[in-house]
């Protein structure tokens, strides 16, 4: 018998490549994978498929919208982009906003917290809230933060540099809050321009600076680095009782158990001044024209003024000289003259005049 002959093999298609045999241990082949193109990055991609998945007629819209676009390298900005931005960025900018003012209006209403605290509370909840709608924000457009990642970080170089101050302000606030040095309420004293000193009362702790309201209504805003950095006088920083002087001379013809008598009764017949801590009159020395005094009183309420405190002490004071007779003598000065040929002629001229 005759053995089958097998069938021939079929001939592959001229048009199907053989694939490429790699020996064994060879990493590498000849082939080449060609180079996938180039995308295009549009703002707002999902959000444009979302809008455009309601309806036909959004779609037509959307599609309208989309082809009014310029393109700057591998970005895609239309006008659908644009809009979508702005809508984003005022709906956030409201949604934020809200959210910051009840914020504020609930940790007002918290009983244990105090003004410092409520005031810390209110900045680093404002801080989080505006984090948050920031990245909201970008996730809501579609923006891909890594092909704007140059742009992004030569901006944020610029506005580190443009905005180091304010921020070294917000963060100064807050660590003022922290330690309750300064807190809403407190009196300091504040230097204007021209040197004058006067006491107000801090208003408000705001992100880039305080607010402190004098007695005539002069409103100063210092920033908060300077009160990190500069000496302050807080006349309220442990305790609000604050302690006057009120310095008096008189007559060296004068009683002067007598004086020290009146100038009690003038202390202790003035408003606002506490009896305890007790008033003290000091004997401070003996000046060129008057024997020298001090009223020292306490107050506790340096936000009412002190001036004013001290002009009403002054008032029942002059009050009280004048009805047992003290003398609140005037400058005095002895002049001596030596004699010359000069003021001889001088002297014997007037004589001659008055003869």
């Amino acid at each position: 018998m005759t053995a089958p002959t097998p069938p021939a093999a079929e001939a592959t298609p001229a048009t199907e490549a053989a694939p490429a045999i790699v020996p064994p241990g060879q990493v590498w082949s000849l082939a080449e994978e060609a180079p996938a193109p180039e995308a295009v990055v549009s703002i707002g991609e999902g959000s444009k498929q979302a809008i455009a998945s309601q309806s036909e007629t959004l779609a037509e819209v959307v599609d309208a919208l989309d082809k009014w676009a310029l393109t700057f390298g591998d970005i895609r900005v239309s006008l659908f982009d644009v809009l979508l931005v702005v809508a984003t960025i005022a709906l956030v900018i409201t949604v934020a906003w809200t959210l910051t003012r009840v914020a504020r209006k609930l940790l007002r209403n918290v009983s244990h917290f105090d003004e410092a605290q409520k005031v810390l509370a209110e900045k680093l909840v404002t801080v989080l809230i505006w984090t948050l709608a920031f990245f909201i924000a970008v996730d809501m457009v579609g923006i891909d933060l890594t092909a704007l990642a140059f742009f992004g970080g030569a901006f944020g170089l610029a506005i580190g540099f443009g905005l180091q101050k304010t921020f070294g302000n917000l963060i100064s606030g807050i660590l003022l809050l922290l330690d309750k040095s300064i807190k809403p309420g407190d009196v300091i004293s504040v230097t204007d321009a021209a040197g004058n000193e006067a006491v107000g009362q801090i208003r408000k702790i705001g992100i880039r600076a305080i607010s402190v309201i004098t007695r005539d209504q002069t409103e100063h805003l210092i920033p908060n680095e300077n009160l990190m950095v500069n000496q302050v006088v807080n006349w309220s920083y442990s305790s609000k009782d604050v302690r006057v002087k009120a310095p008096v001379g008189v007559s060296y013809d004068s009683d002067l158990d007598l004086v020290t008598e009146l100038l009690y009764k003038a202390v202790e017949d003035t408003p606002r001044v506490l009896p305890f801590p007790k008033p003290r009159v000091n004997l401070m020395g003996f000046g060129d024209n008057s024997v020298d005094f001090e009223i020292r009183f306490w107050i506790q309420d340096p936000e009412e003024g002190l001036a004013n405190i001290r002009s009403d002490v002054y008032m029942r004071m002059w009050q009280l000289f004048k009805e047992n007779g003290i003398e609140i003598p005037y400058p005095q000065r002895d002049l001596h003259l030596r004699s010359s040929k000069q003021l001889d002629q001088i002297v014997e001229m007037m004589g001659g005049k008055k003869a």
